[in-house]
């Protein structure tokens, strides 16, 4: 079983900056692809950047340029630096384990991000 703690959620202001951060339990996060997903209410879930065990990331068009995943595998961690905050990026964001071709799939709690105008 493995478990994601996300932190470093709050409120900032438009322009702002936030760092998040994912810690992992087990073995796997090494050969997983990690990911954060976000949540504004009333929306569905949606991609806002990946990673892969080899580092190769992927980013959601509204947040490229602005944002930076990354992931230190000696602390089973994975990061999303957001710079250039915008109300619209107000919403839960969550942290995401695949592995294994995607038969496992795990889900963080969740961490509130909130940008005032």
């Amino acid at each position: 079983q493995v478990q994601l703690v996300e932190s470093g959620g709050g409120l900032v202001q438009a322009g702002g900056s936030l760092r998040l951060s994912c810690a992992a339990s087990g073995s796997i996060f090494r050969i997983s692809v990690m990911g954060w997903y976000r949540q504004a209410p009333g929306k569905q879930r949606e991609m806002v950047a990946t990673i892969d065990s080899g580092g190769s990331t992927n980013y959601a068009d509204s947040v490229r340029g602005r944002f930076t995943i990354s992931r230190d595998n000696a602390k089973n961690t994975v990061y999303l630096q957001t710079n250039g905050l915008k109300p619209e990026d107000t919403a839960v964001y969550y942290c995401n384990l695949r592995a294994r071709a995607g038969m496992l799939n795990y889900w963080g709690q969740g961490t509130q991000v909130t940008v005032s105008s």
